[in-house]
């Protein structure tokens, strides 16, 4: 029943969502083609135009899996 649930709500919520264009332009989780493989295209693009312009950049990547962890 619980998954039933999960899938209702997270229909209306995409739909919604999508219907009032609340994602941004850069989202790629949830999107159809749209995957981890395109954003980090587009970060290693970015990464590769600054460094065509001679700027600096620092990519700071995090893992918060173990953060949401529960005993």
């Amino acid at each position: 029943m619980s998954k039933f649930l999960e899938k209702v709500v997270v229909s209306q919520l995409m739909s919604h969502l999508n219907r009032h264009n609340r994602f941004s332009s850069f989202q790629s989780a949830y999107e159809r083609d749209h995957s981890i493989e395109t954003a980090l295209l587009k970060v290693l693009n970015d990464l590769l135009l600054a460094m065509d312009d001679g700027k600096l950049s620092v990519l700071v990547l995090l893992d918060l899996s173990a953060a949401f962890d529960t005993i």
